[in-house]
């Protein structure tokens, strides 16, 4: 059964020219797509949406791509990220109010989690794979530097997962470390594919070796289960290495910028560590979560380079510990802080 999230991503996707001159103006078509900077309709040529193909599977019309983020995902996280809509709700309202459809009656008004479909699909494939601990994934992460456990029920490997570059391009198979993309309640939404290189412990030589299928807005990898205390960031690889750290602290990766600002809170969360990549996207990410956590402190974690998988290969753990110190919370210096 098809989801009601769903449905609108694929009514959407069967006009996506009107979607992308509704909300990407700033953009032009291009062959079979539209190009544009980025989500927020600046000008540019990072962002691609394909404009033709099937309602739904590989090089299914209105998926889209900023080469320059590696964000993704389908026409309906587009209008979330482009109005800036951070509930699934909002997200549907809006592309209802594009279709011109008749708001659901109140009795089915709570939308639906997007976990019918490609998201099925991603949770059938991490079922059926096994734990990264003496696998190439371990290897492909031990080569960042990260030294954090890493038999943590959101990760898995397989050894053979489907690759197509383009649509109509020949389908290859490549190891991967597969990452679980839950909900709060720990329902599986979606799945990110990291493909593995063969021969050596780093990501595989293809033109997009990192792709996340199902729905991403609002949730997130995680870590450990959060409940007043969560530290929250872009990257697994980030994330992972802040964990090498802080292993007590429990923590959310919402693999990219956007989806990071967008992401739902526990209700019983009362402090908030963003743990933003360095540079203008990651700033305003924290300043989004910021405004959207009324009740909750928000803290920033800020690395010295770009993130803090490259401040742990840079620094060490040791470096990285003390310039953590001073961003902490005292008693959370305590809790947390591994020395």
């Amino acid at each position: 059964m098809v989801s009601a999230a769903a449905d609108l991503a694929r009514r959407l996707a069967r006009d996506t020219e009107a979607v992308c001159r509704h909300y990407l103006s700033k953009g032009r078509r291009s062959g079979r797509y539209w190009i544009i900077g980025d989500v927020q309709n600046t000008p540019g040529r990072s962002l691609y949406v394909r404009l033709s193909g099937p309602d739904y599977g590989p090089g299914a019309a209105g998926k889209w791509t900023d080469a320059a983020t590696g964000e993704h995902g389908d026409l309906l996280d587009l209008i979330a990220l482009n109005r800036d809509l951070s509930r699934l709700g909002e997200a549907m309202a809006e592309a209802r109010r594009f279709l011109v459809l008749p708001h659901p009656a109140a009795a089915s008004s709570r939308a639906p989690g997007r976990t019918g479909g490609i998201a099925g699909s991603g949770r059938r494939l991490f079922r059926a794979d096994r734990p990264v601990p003496g696998t190439p994934a371990e290897a492909y992460l031990r080569a960042r530097g990260i030294t954090a456990r890493l038999d943590w029920p959101s990760l898995r490997y397989h050894p053979s997962v489907n690759y197509r570059e383009v649509e109509n391009a020949p389908l290859e198979q490549w190891p991967a470390l597969l990452a679980a993309i839950t909900a709060n309640d720990g329902t599986i939404t979606g799945i990110l594919r990291t493909w593995l290189d063969r021969q050596r412990p780093a990501k595989a030589p293809l033109a997009d070796p990192r792709r996340a299928m199902g729905h991403l807005l609002g949730n997130a990898v995680r870590f450990g289960k959060a409940s007043a205390i969560l530290a929250a960031g872009e990257g697994v690889e980030t994330m992972l290495a802040l964990k090498s750290v802080l292993p007590r602290l429990p923590m959310a990766a919402g693999l990219s910028a956007n989806h990071l600002a967008a992401l739902e809170m526990p209700p019983s969360l009362r402090r908030l560590y963003v743990a933003r990549d360095n540079d203008a996207v990651g700033h305003h990410a924290a300043e989004r979560l910021r405004e959207r956590a009324a009740d909750i402190e928000v803290r920033e974690l800020v690395p010295v380079h770009a993130d803090f998988n490259l401040d742990l290969c840079r620094l060490g753990a040791d470096g990285m510990r003390g310039c953590l110190a001073d961003q902490l919370v005292a008693s959370d210096r305590t809790r947390f802080l591994n020395r």
